[in-house]
């Protein structure tokens, strides 16, 4: 339990949650841990295997190696009443540990009962941690003006559907180009049924088609070096931990201050230790020297994790350039210098074929927030860059994507006062703040090889919190 965790389960805390009537968040499943339910497939007008995505689910969950059990529907004779005679909900006799709703086929707005008819049994039967996955025909692929609405309508039902599970249970929507292969869903899938995903819930994001194709692994990242900025502790350091543990060879980067804890991580995780000022002109240039002498100089970078940053808060009123101008250049100058060099320069150590460009962003660079004009600014830039470049890299196979962390549980958000922090940690629909390792994880999940087809997304690990929703 760290120190953060102390905090919220001591006495003084434990009485202020239940004075202000609050009951215990659930307790999350976390890590390459598939539900122990059974996993349902519920399919919305099958179509014919001659039509573009039919069976797409199906297919995909033959890659991800999980046997699936059809979906339960709300069918009148399935309506068991209570003791008082009352209609209740059918609920299935075995709590499924997720659904997996193909809407692949759903165009008009009479196909959005057959969603209802899937989902309504599903609300009270799931198991605690549960998974709603549903998975949707992009709008650019579907014609007339009621598809396009429909697509929409199901990003609605998504985030009420977020909203209203209990238990830690989690609702997402993806949606898929008509050419998308099993193999180009099979990771996100994975991703999202395993408790990797543990605090991704009420997000929407899109799948195409990779230009390389590779398979599910439990260690991605073999013979494959990850670059990680502001490596020496925190979120950095749990990152890093992450790719290591999936087999990275972690080159790990922070100021030359932090030396002695970088040192400590690099040397823990059998990666190297960089200590870099990112504002540099020439940091670009020094991380592929490095991974060329260090790592050899046929070796190239697979991905990058742009995590360094900094905030220098106060009302806009307050900020003169010396609070202003430091947090553009780090969080966003520099990551892009260091970008295009890598990208643009053919240097031992520099970015390889296929490779992972990763930033953190934040909800705040989502919907902004008060006294942090200057780090919105530097985070919804991060959006910005990850939409442009993921188009312009697109036919090197190179993706481009971002994460969006909320309220993430560490040692700095410990120094907030308690009931601020609770204010925090209870404004989503997981009733708590995520941990470090839910930022790593979707990161490592977007740098997986097998991730090929996502790319120009930007994943709001949140726990559905409702800024910027």
């Amino acid at each position: 339990m760290n120190v953060v965790e102390k905090a919220y389960h001591s006495p003084v805390g434990r009485f202020v949650v239940r004075k202000a009537g609050l009951k215990d968040p659930p307790k999350l499943r976390r890590g390459r841990v598939l539900p122990a339910g059974p996993v349902v497939l519920g399919e919305v007008r099958p179509g014919t295997e001659e039509e573009p995505g039919a069976g797409l689910v199906r297919r995909t969950m033959a890659l991800v190696d999980v046997p699936v059990a059809e979906a339960l529907r709300d069918v009148p004779e399935l309506r068991v009443p209570d003791d008082k005679g009352r209609a209740q909900p059918p609920r299935y006799d075995t709590a499924p540990g997720a659904i997996i709703v193909d809407a692949t086929r759903v165009r008009a707005i009479g196909d959005l009962e057959e969603i209802r008819q899937l989902l309504r049994p599903i609300m009270r039967s799931l198991e605690p941690s549960g998974r709603v996955i549903m998975v949707a025909t992009d709008a650019r692929d579907v014609d007339g003006w009621e598809a396009h609405a429909v697509a929409q309508a199901l990003d609605g039902i998504n985030r009420s559907v977020g909203k209203e599970l209990r238990g830690g249970s989690t609702a997402n929507l993806i949606f898929v180009r008509v050419d998308t292969r099993p193999s180009d869903l099979a990771s996100t899938i994975s991703f999202l049924l395993e408790g990797r995903s543990a605090f991704v819930s009420g997000q929407t994001w899109r799948v195409g088609r990779a230009q390389f194709v590779h398979e599910l692994s439990d260690r991605p990242f073999d013979k494959r070096v990850v670059v990680v900025t502001g490596a020496a502790r925190g979120i950095g350091e749990q990152i890093a931990r992450v790719f290591a543990r999936d087999g990275a060879t972690v080159v790990c980067i922070d100021l030359p201050q932090s030396g002695a804890a970088l040192a400590a991580v690099a040397n823990q995780l059998s990666g190297s230790a960089l200590q870099l000022d990112i504002t540099s002109p020439e940091a670009g240039r020094r991380i592929a020297e490095h991974v060329a002498r260090v790592h050899g100089a046929a070796t190239r970078i697979w991905a990058i994790v742009h995590n360094a940053g900094i905030l220098r808060d106060k009302l806009l009123a307050n900020t003169d350039e010396r609070l202003w101008a430091p947090v553009l250049e780090v969080n966003l100058a520099a990551e892009m210098r260091v970008n295009d060099f890598l990208l643009n320069n053919d240097v031992h150590g520099g970015l390889g074929e296929e490779a992972r460009i990763v930033g953190l962003s934040s909800t705040t660079g989502v919907a902004g927030n008060r006294g942090q004009t200057n780090y919105a600014a530097s985070k919804a830039g991060i959006i910005g860059a990850v939409r442009v470049m993921a188009e312009d890299l697109r036919e090197r196979g190179v993706t481009v994507n971002a994460v969006a962390p909320g309220f993430i549980e560490t040692d700095m958000t410990n120094s907030i006062p308690f009931v601020q922090r609770e204010i925090f940690r209870r404004t989503n629909s997981l009733q708590q703040g995520g941990k470090p390792i839910d930022v790593a994880e979707t990161l490592a999940y977007l740098c997986d090889p097998a991730s090929g087809a996502v790319t120009g997304q930007v994943l709001r690990i949140c726990g559905q919190n409702v800024i910027g929703q």
